[in-house]
């Protein structure tokens, strides 16, 4: 039995090799359009990837049921778009860390910490830039600006770390990057407003 967001289908699991070829199956259905899945259900137990493509490894000799939840796009846009301001509070909280670390002469924790924190920093910087282009009308001007200065401050950060200066670098957590981050929370707030707006009209 497979369940799209609370109604039968009339497809069939033995229909389908694997559960990634039904996956693929159910997202080009146009009920889908523009929809995100957020949860999927394999005999009511909750699924996901462990490792890419798991979905392929699993027959579906072995399913009875799946059940597939979507939310709409633009739903999820102004959701994800009301949490950015934390994720920018979490990289500011990081930042902290990661420099009391050095400061502590702690450095393989704080290296791979701030892998982490280089690693959330990217993954917000892009979902911004997404959202913006896809759920606002062209709003936050000073957008660019501040995207430039977090890159500049993200490379000279890189150069130090080539040199393993780590309380050079400390510095520049604690006294550069994390003023940048509270300015990405109340950039994160005017483009949740924004979002919102959006989709108002």
């Amino acid at each position: 039995m497979i369940i799209i967001d609370g109604a039968k289908c009339e497809k069939n699991i033995s229909a389908f090799a694997n559960l990634e070829e039904l996956l693929k199956d159910v997202m080009q259905d146009d009920k889908m359009a523009n929809r995100v899945v957020t949860d999927v259900f394999v005999n009511n137990e909750s699924f996901s990837e462990i490792y890419p493509h798991q979905a392929e490894d699993i027959t579906c000799a072995d399913i009875s049921s799946i059940e597939v939840r979507s939310v709409p796009m633009t739903e999820m846009a102004v959701d994800m778009s009301g949490e950015m301001g934390k994720v920018a509070q979490m990289m500011s909280q990081g930042a902290r860390q990661v420099a009391r670390l050095f400061r502590e002469a702690s450095d393989t924790d704080a290296l791979e910490l701030f892998q982490d924190l280089l690693d959330v920093t990217r993954d917000f910087m892009g979902m911004l830039g997404e959202l913006r282009t896809h759920y606002t009308d062209g709003g936050l001007p000073d957008f660019m600006e501040k995207t430039e200065k977090l890159s500049g401050l993200l490379s000279e950060m890189g150069d130090v770390l080539e040199n393993e200066d780590w309380i050079l670098l400390a510095d520049l957590l604690e006294y550069e990057f994390i003023p940048v981050c509270d300015e990405w929370r109340a950039t994160s707030e005017d483009l949740h407003r924004q979002v919102v707006e959006h989709m108002a009209q």
